[in-house]
């Protein structure tokens, strides 16, 4: 897609960013679009983290609460 791609595009592209938006407001531009950079990675990373309980209860193996549940997703199971 981007074979072509030399150095003297980027040049070109570099001179008509310039000239639309101005020099003065380029770092503004870069500085915004570079925060909203680490605002995405830290919502990608968080929606990969598990989920605490929402009561705040942690449950552990031998509850009967995950007994239960885990006998019902899981038929070969001994009670």
């Amino acid at each position: 897609m981007l074979s072509g791609f030399t150095g003297w595009h980027a040049l070109v592209l570099l001179v008509i960013v310039v000239l639309l938006f101005g020099a003065t407001k380029l770092p503004g531009l870069a500085k915004s679009v570079g925060q909203s950079m680490k605002i995405f990675k830290n919502e990608v990373k968080a929606e990969e983290k598990p989920a605490p309980p929402s009561d705040g209860a942690q449950l552990n193996q031998t509850s009967p609460e995950v007994r239960a549940q885990t006998d019902s997703t899981n038929p070969s199971a001994k009670p």
